[in-house]
């Protein structure tokens, strides 16, 4: 029965938590404005970057930041240290749920009409919660990818399908005992695919050659979102 009660909890909280969407508040709060009528209309920390500038982007960073490490962190210490439910015999198990319903709840708001950001930012923070390692390799494929092409899209993308590959690799063969490789694996995997869908238009506009490219001069609908 506490299985039951765990896992039930882990999922209502991290997705009701997630569903506090951090660009939509802090733009209204900010700049009374909704981010979702400007720019590509995504509620998302590169579009909050791209209409409203570095004050609002920091602000949206910083929330994003604390939601994806508070939504693992106390479901872990509630469900592990103080119900004592531990599953596939590895704490770190729960981290990983939390972590992808506190990503749905931000992609998918249920009171923000279900439309929200696409998770990328909250996914390295929720691991960075869970695996420190794996997140810092996974923000190096970021980096380098961004570095070479200048697209987050892209970036954000090889750093998805990484997130799975470094989950796998360490936790089979480098780290010590006591992690449930292959579950952690397939929540890595469901992450992953979440947002990668969720790129889909950036894909379309990367296949085309109309997506944008970091940095790059706003057009004039991004522009009357200042």
């Amino acid at each position: 029965m506490k299985d039951v009660i765990a896992i039930v909890f882990t999922v209502l909280f991290s997705y009701l938590f997630g569903s506090m969407n951090s660009a939509i508040i802090v733009c209204k709060a900010w700049k009374k404005q909704d981010i979702r009528d400007y720019g590509s209309k995504n509620a998302g920390l590169t579009n909050v970057l791209r209409v409203y500038g570095k004050g609002p982007a920091l602000a949206t960073l910083l929330c994003d930041l604390a939601k994806g490490v508070i939504a693992v962190v106390v479901c872990r210490l509630l469900v592990h240290k103080v119900m004592g439910v531990e599953f596939f015999g590895d704490p770190h198990f729960i981290g990983y749920l939390a972590g992808l319903f506190v990503m749905l709840g931000h992609c998918f708001p249920v009171f923000y009409g279900f439309h929200g950001g696409k998770g990328v930012l909250l996914a390295a923070t929720t691991l960075l919660a869970i695996d420190p390692l794996t997140c810092l390799l996974s923000v190096t494929v970021f980096a380098i990818l961004l570095a070479l092409t200048k697209y987050v899209s892209v970036g954000s993308i090889f750093a998805a399908v990484a997130y799975p590959t470094f989950t796998f690799i360490l936790q089979n063969f480098f780290y010590k005992e006591g992690y449930a490789v292959l579950p952690n694996t397939v929540m890595g995997i469901l992450i992953c695919i979440l947002i990668v869908s969720l790129h889909h238009a950036n894909i379309a506009r990367l296949m085309n050659g109309t997506e944008n490219k970091f940095g790059q001069k706003k057009n004039a609908a991004e522009e009357g979102g200042k």
